[in-house]
């Protein structure tokens, strides 16, 4: 399994609009973080979680040029203002894009994207099969992802599970129970906002006591604001089996 961090920023990106600290001015490309997102290739299938507002810019940096699928964590703009960009996957694979989501995802996404569900479609709309994921694991193209229920305050979102690898994004708790799914993976790719307590996201404390105690081979940190600080001073600091994902980083699992 390959794994891609499409984009490793929080909802407004780094860096930030109209911001002047040191770490928006950076001219360090880890300091450039686009909406969180991630691609996977795994048994010669390729699938994306989640189409954050740059969905389309960070699918043409990484040449990606077949997509098989699409799940979704959440309703949230940050990650699924990119869905229409699926249109050209339409177009070169002549066939609808499957989508994984739970209900409450899917009834979001018909409202901020109806011309696409319309009885009567606009040619050219972006084309799309709908799939209904609850908590139980489930299968897209002949592999199995397990969903981990996280909490972003009081928001449920989805985290998977695929194999040895775990991606877990906007979460500030997660269960005992929910915990039991993600040990043993030998990669896990977590949310950790920045340095200071958060209403919504684990900060680095935070993150860095869950890694602890999930004790995987290798934790990646995601979903990063400007208030982390920079890379360069941030990632020596870390654990030695723990390090800040970046844009376009590459995980062989």
């Amino acid at each position: 399994m390959k794994v891609t961090t499409l984009g490793t920023g929080t909802s407004q990106g780094v860096p930030v609009i109209a911001c002047d600290c040191e770490v928006c001015k950076s001219l360090d490309y880890h300091d450039k973080r686009t909406r969180t997102s991630i691609h996977i290739e795994i048994e010669g299938k390729s699938f994306i979680i989640d189409t954050g507002p740059d969905f389309r810019n960070q699918v043409l940096r990484e040449r990606i040029t077949q997509l098989d699928a699409i799940i979704f964590t959440h309703e949230h703009k940050d990650h699924t203002a990119g869905l229409d960009d699926v249109r050209a996957f339409n177009f070169k694979q002549q066939k609808d894009m499957p989508i994984y989501a739970r209900s409450r995802v899917i009834d979001q996404l018909k409202q901020e994207f109806s011309y696409a569900f319309a009885e009567k479609k606009y040619p050219g709309v972006p084309q799309i099969r709908v799939n209904e994921i609850t908590g139980q694991p489930f299968e897209v193209e002949g592999v199995e992802f397990t969903p981990i229920e996280v909490m972003h305050l009081k928001l449920p979102v989805f985290g998977f599970r695929i194999k040895d690898f775990t991606y877990i994004t906007d979460a500030n708790y997660i269960s005992e129970e929910q915990k039991e799914k993600i040990k043993g993976s030998k990669v896990l790719l977590l949310n950790a906002l920045q340095k200071e307590h958060h209403i919504s996201h684990f900060n680095l404390e935070e993150a860095l006591a869950l890694a602890k105690e999930i004790n995987a081979e290798k934790t990646y940190l995601t979903h990063i604001s400007h208030k982390m600080g920079l890379h360069k001073e941030i990632e020596p600091t870390l654990p030695e089996n723990v390090h800040l994902a970046y844009d376009g980083l590459t995980i062989e699992i």
